[in-house]
């Protein structure tokens, strides 16, 4: 199975040059990378079909016990199968969507949405839940580009940085979790997670990491109240829309939620958290459905009340709600795709992207029309399709559950919008007011119709012949869900039954709102205050606080001066050091433990002290700088009274430097007259250089008196030539185990070289002066 994730990293790898060579016919060529991984995943039906699954293993940081190890079952089938079809449409629309930019940007795109495909896919087949972290933020990365793709657009780079800090902080969050179960269990593998359910929900970390589960889940599906972030990542080019926003990305939350409900299955506030907020979701989304203006906004907001359906079903009980999970999940990805597509090709068509100013498109794309018509019946849940035998099992699912009436009101009300929405997007741009659109910018091709048209046929062909695709699908991805094999009966017709008249109800109000939705659509839009408060008001609360404590901290500590920054640094140390000394366990030690006074040292330190004294009295800068010089000598010496020539001549190749450096670059400076600092300036830096020096002076006095631990002295006498093969420990410590560290020092003195180059070289009259 590994070869499903290289074949698609190398697809995406090679997109961008394999278009500036194919041209348009990129889109048809790189199909072929998808098609194949279809091909691929497909050939394990049989293996997954009674609720097996095929395992790779490869090692990976087995230091920190994490292996590259992949599994397919019945339900990551599913998904893949859908990342992989849908994916295949994805990229053959592109080609002809892009047909007319530059070939750059089609090569841009299919790498983008490849890498976003191998994401994917390495998301729902990862076993080990590190290895999935990673994929899983590699999706929020690469639908951060593409939602951005058109980055000359303000609307564009907004709605992909609301995404990517969304979806990116409740990545974060999900991290945490996952450390948790790490810490609780001592493994990372999601199997081996499942069969010790028991143990990790009886341990106190448990409703912690079903909190912190959940809210990665719900920021990735657009939850409330992390469910405004879709709708505005229609920015989006269709395309990416199409794929990411309605069948694929956003419906990762989904599968971590149903895996891991298997997990929480015993813990009572899991499942009641998950309808509680499927339910308030549904509710905000149908009702924003119900204002939106846009094409593809009326969809996003039915897709984010379509997650909140799906968060509902998983949190319910029993081998019904398996079921309705996994045909909802393949019901909505084949019609939402397809309206996607037909949404952007009546965009691309017209250029307008306001569902109210569209009419008579049939006349100019009847075989788009016809497809839109096709995935807008399975959408309403209208026999033979697909949808209707979802719904039904959604229904069902609600009422053999022990929940009160209120759930199945909100289904029956928020599945009525859907209805309505479905057939608004379907028949008032296509056959309403033929006089809104009186000519077309770009007409039908093949190449945009095959997308839609396999997708709204399938809707009904599954419809009609469910028995096939309950077998190879359905059965094993809601066995895999439920955790045991469901004998799993996928049929049209399932006689008259309460569920039978609950869907004649939503049939029935889902036409009102089609007949009155200008009517609706128009008093919601009145109610500005309660969708701001409903929509991303808070986020952009959050966001403007941050950006103006970010201003006031600016202003506050960014003023230009370098006294002020140093006198806050010192300050900082000295408050830190003194409340060390105080407030620690170990009490402060002044006197050294043997009393022992050493003559040497101390005239070393005696004329440190005198360099000290120097350096503030000192008239002259040049003076002073020679005075801190016989300060940084004195330390070289006391290294060399101590053992350490080595530390000694650093010492002393540092301190000649910085005073050859310093001597240069006051030699530049402007000679001053009186200082520039007032008296009460000057009392105050001298305050708070005797309380830095008085601190200093506790904390040596303190470290000398404590007894000398030397454990770590004697480990790396031990091991440096054994592990470093090196007999100068000091040596091997820099550059073995402390290499990254000693990197970054010497970074950081490459940097202060470049910058005093930059202060000391010559800068004579330039050629105009001298003219």
């Amino acid at each position: 199975m590994a070869w499903i994730i290289i074949i698609a990293l190398a697809g995406a790898a090679i997109a961008r040059p394999a278009a500036e060579l194919l041209g348009k016919a990129s889109g048809w060529v790189m199909s072929l990378v998808p098609l194949v991984l279809f091909v691929l995943i497909l050939r394990h039906a049989g293996d997954v079909a009674d609720g097996g699954a095929v395992i790779a293993t490869m090692s990976w940081v087995p230091s920190l016990g994490v292996d590259l190890t992949l599994r397919l079952d019945g339900f990551s089938m599913l998904f893949g199968l859908l990342i992989t079809g849908i994916g295949t449409l994805v990229t053959i629309y592109a080609g002809a969507y892009f047909a007319e930019k530059p070939v750059a940007d089609m090569g841009r795109f299919l790498a983008l949405i490849l890498l976003f495909m191998t994401a994917m896919l390495g998301t729902v087949l990862s076993d080990d839940l590190i290895v999935m972290f990673v994929f899983w933020e590699l999706t929020s990365l690469t639908s951060f580009m593409l939602i951005g793709f058109d980055g000359h657009k303000p609307e564009a780079r907004k709605a992909a940085i609301q995404s990517l800090l969304v979806t990116g902080g409740g990545g974060l969050v999900l991290f945490a979790g996952i450390l948790l179960i790490g810490m609780t269990l001592g493994t990372f593998s999601f199997t081996e997670v499942l069969a010790r359910s028991d143990e990790l929900v009886a341990s106190p970390w448990a409703g912690v990491i079903a909190v912190l589960i959940m809210i990665g889940a719900f920021t990735k599906s657009a939850q409330v109240p992390f469910h405004f972030w879709l709708p505005n990542a229609m920015a989006a080019p269709t395309p990416a829309s199409a794929y990411l926003h309605s069948a694929t990305m956003v419906k990762l939350g989904i599968f971590l939620l149903a895996r891991f409900d298997g997990v929480f299955a015993t813990m009572p506030a899991f499942g009641t958290t998950l309808v509680i907020v499927g339910s308030l979701t549904m509710t905000v989304a149908a009702l924003k459905a119900l204002r939106a203006e846009g094409y593809k906004a009326v969809l996003a907001h039915s897709t984010v009340a379509s997650l909140g359906i799906l968060v509902m079903l998983i949190g319910l009980d029993g081998e019904v709600a398996a079921v309705a999970t996994v045909g909802f999940i393949l019901a909505h990805a084949l019609y939402k795709a397809a309206l996607f597509f037909c949404a952007g090709t009546a965009i691309h068509a017209t250029g307008e992207t306001s569902l109210r100013k569209l009419g008579g498109l049939a006349r100019f794309l009847p075989v788009t029309a016809v497809a839109a018509v096709l995935a807008s019946l399975s959408m309403a849940g209208l026999p033979p399709f697909v949808g209707f035998i979802s719904k039904e099992y959604l229904f069902e699912a609600q009422l053999t559950n022990g929940w009160n009436v209120v759930p199945i009101v909100v289904a029956v009300l928020v599945n009525a919008v859907m209805c309505g929405v479905a057939g608004v997007v379907s028949i008032k741009p296509f056959y309403f007011k033929s006089h809104r659109v009186d000519a077309v910018k770009h007409g039908e091709t093949p190449v945009l119709l095959i997308g839609p048209l396999l997708l709204a046929t399938g809707g009904i062909v599954i419809g009609l012949f469910p028995g096939g695709i309950g077998d190879l699908l359905i059965g094993p991805a809601a066995s895999a869900l439920y955790g045991s094999p469901i004998d799993v009966s996928f049929q049209l017709w399932h006689g008259l039954t309460p569920m039978l008249v609950l869907s004649v109800l939503v049939v029935s109000i889902g036409v009102a709102i089609v007949i009155w939705w200008d009517a609706i659509h128009d008093r919601l839009r009145r109610h500005d205050r309660l969708f701001r408060l409903i929509g991303d008001g808070g986020y952009h609360w959050v966001v403007d606080g941050t950006l103006n404590v970010a201003r006031l901290s600016t202003r506050i500590l960014q003023n230009g001066d370098q006294r002020r920054y140093t006198a806050v640094v010192v300050a900082v140390v000295v408050a830190g050091l003194a409340i060390a000394l105080f407030a620690g366990p170990a009490g402060l030690y002044i006197a050294a433990p043997d009393g022992s006074l050493r003559v040497s040292v101390t005239l070393v330190l005696l004329l440190s002290a005198a360099g000290a004294v120097a350096t503030v009295l000192g008239r002259s800068l040049i003076a002073a700088l020679v005075s801190v010089g016989i300060v940084g000598f004195a330390v070289a010496v006391i290294f060399m009274l101590n053992g350490a020539p080595d530390l000694a001549l650093t010492q002393i190749a540092v301190e000649t430097l910085l005073v050859i450096l310093l001597t240069a670059v006051l030699l530049r400076l402007p000679a001053r007259q009186r200082h520039s600092r007032t008296v009460g300036e000057r009392r105050r830096d001298a305050a708070l250089a005797g309380a830095f020096g008085l601190v200093i002076f506790l904390a040596v006095a303190s470290m000398s008196a404590i007894p000398l631990d030397m454990s770590l002295t004697e480990y790396f006498g031990q091991t440096s030539y054994l592990e470093g093969f090196g007999r100068n420990v000091v040596n091997v410590i820099l550059v073995d185990y402390r290499a990254i560290d000693t990197l970054g020092e010497i970074a950081v003195v490459a940097f202060a070289t470049i910058a005093a180059w930059a202060l000391l070289r010559g800068s004579g009259p330039s050629k105009r002066a001298k003219e």
